[in-house]
């Protein structure tokens, strides 16, 4: 085996390390010992390499910060400085949030930004509050109301509505928890309104009327909450039904109407009926009459037609009328068991016994 080169390793040690490789001796005292010529980098040195850029970066990074701000789709803002509302900024609802800021004397100075994306700020001194600009589902707990035939039911209601303008919104409602409040509110009492005008079975059967009033309920609601920077875009009746305990009085009552319905139109029905029946008969009538008035001119025409016939023929061979006439009256007068006691000499019987009568 080589003996160790300890003076190269030293070398070697001092190339990569920067120091002087130390020899000791076997009870760990150097042997050769001498000072490093390697110098050390200054703080001021270092400060200038490394430390002066990155202050530069942080700084530009923290200006751009503070002085840019990012509004997405699904969001509306609002500047502040100082806590003053200075800049609004929102989208499709631009021109119905410039007309309430240009109407309000306390809005004075507010500036209307159309359109999302990067926005710039003053620095330190400006900040921003971002709102949600898409629906908010609202559901309401069940509750009893009273219908105009005074029955009780239970309805539950549910809402969707948005923030349109965040300036009002914030100086008026501050969260959407205080909004939901004052929906609930408003909502409660125009439901409460209509229902007290409506009969429970057309609640629970008429569709129609439903979507209906809760049209009619939704444009009344945002006549009021608008002032709030909030609009209601669709108010539900999710569910109606009746306490349990009305159930069988409801459905007898339900049954009834039905019955009453149903008599009403199978009354209606006889009606028409006996109306169509009499006009039937009455032409019917009409028709009979006609054709018994025409057959009864045309048996009258046959039979004058016949008696001139019996007369044209008399002229020409009365005995041969008179004996045709005999003839006639013999098949309607002697039946087959018909008993019949004439005279002899009658002119009756004068063909019956064929011989001609003395006159």
């Amino acid at each position: 085996m080589n003996k160790f080169d300890k003076d190269k390793f030293s070398s070697i040690f001092k190339e990569f390390v920067g120091k002087e490789f130390v020899s000791v001796d076997e009870n760990g005292r150097p042997i050769n010992k001498k000072k490093s010529n390697v110098k050390m980098p200054s703080f001021k040195d270092v400060f200038k390499f490394f430390g002066l850029p990155l202050i530069i970066v942080f700084l530009v990074v923290v200006f751009l910060t503070e002085a840019t701000y990012t509004v997405n789709e699904m969001e509306s803002a609002i500047v502040l400085r100082f806590g003053k509302i200075k800049a609004v900024v929102v989208s499709k609802d631009y021109d119905l949030v410039k007309k309430q800021i240009e109407k309000s004397d306390k809005f004075s100075g507010i500036k209307v930004i159309k359109g999302k994306g990067l926005k710039f700020k003053v620095p330190f001194l400006d900040d921003v509050e971002k709102f949600t600009s898409q629906l908010i589902t609202y559901k309401t707990r069940p509750g009893e109301v009273t219908t105009l035939d005074k029955k009780k039911i239970v309805l539950d209601n549910n809402a969707q509505w948005t923030i349109v303008n965040p300036a009002l919104f914030r100086i008026t409602m501050k969260s959407i928890t205080n909004g939901n409040t004052r929906l609930d509110d408003l909502m409660f009492s125009q439901i409460r309104e209509y229902i007290g005008k409506t009969k429970g079975s057309k609640l629970i059967s008429d569709k129609n009327y439903v979507y209906s009033m809760t049209t009619e309920i939704k444009d009344n609601i945002n006549k009021s909450i608008l002032e709030y920077g909030m609009i209601v875009k669709d108010v539900r009746i999710a569910k109606t039904e009746f306490p349990k305990q009305n159930n069988q009085n409801i459905f007898k009552r339900m049954r009834t109407e039905r019955e009453k319905m149903a008599n009403k139109l199978r009354a209606e029905g006889d009606e028409q009926y006996a109306v169509i029946k009499a006009e039937s008969d009455k032409k019917a009538s009409i028709i009979k009459t006609e054709a018994y008035a025409k057959a009864e001119k045309i048996k009258g025409e046959g039979e004058a037609g016949a008696a001139k016939i019996y007369a044209d023929a008399y002229k020409v061979d009365p005995e041969f009328y008179s004996f045709y006439r005999t003839l006639q009256t013999y098949k309607k007068s002697l039946n087959k068991n018909a008993r019949v006691v004439i005279s002899s000499d009658s002119d009756f019987a004068k063909y019956l016994f064929n011989y001609k009568l003395k006159r």
